[in-house]
């Protein structure tokens, strides 16, 4: 997992809950890093499931939700540091049903050792788009908080609602309709 996904998350988790708490999830975690990231660096998922499950005990807060929040803050990181990847787009369904064939390419790009999660389309209209979620990693309400966030950077409301095509999340499909 690319470094940029540590050092973010560790900067919202500062931000919100105080640098205590950074220290306290990284010295609750066995990482082999030592809790040491740079951005362009790779890391093992296990790193980030451990820090983010610490987070969840000691603030009493979902998984689920801390990464909703914390798709809001990496989505403005993105967009800060590579504004070109969405600057050409008008419409939020258009970029949403662009994720595999154009903004995982520029991101490849740009972090070629990045592991990706994969967005099948099943089907799309003006209004109403349908994607598979695949990844072994199952941060599938990561990908939600990121579509919600293409809707607010577009200044557009939506509805997304998903469903887990297996027990582990690892698949799933979201079902998007633009209001």
């Amino acid at each position: 997992m690319k470094g940029i996904i540590f050092t973010e998350f560790l900067d919202l988790v500062e931000e919100k809950f105080g640098l205590g708490m950074v220290d306290e999830i990284i010295n609750q975690s066995q990482l082999e890093s030592n809790g040491v990231y740079t951005s362009v660096g790779t890391y093992e998922f296990s790193e980030m499931l451990q820090l983010i499950s610490h987070l969840s005990e000691n603030t009493s807060i979902s998984v689920d939700d801390l990464l909703l929040v914390y798709s809001e803050h990496l989505f403005k990181a993105l967009i800060k540091s590579h504004p070109n990847l969405v600057e050409h787009y008008k419409d939020p369904m258009h970029l949403l049903a662009s994720i595999e064939n154009h903004i995982h390419v520029e991101v490849q790009k740009i972090y070629p050792e990045a592991q990706l999660p994969t967005f099948l389309l099943e089907e799309r209209t003006d209004t109403k788009l349908v994607l598979v979620y695949k990844s072994e990693k199952a941060l599938y309400m990561l990908g939600k908080g990121l579509m919600l966030e293409t809707f607010k950077l577009f200044k557009t409301s939506a509805e997304i609602n998903f469903e887990k095509l297996n027990e582990a999340g690892t698949e799933v499909r979201f079902i998007i309709e633009k209001k």
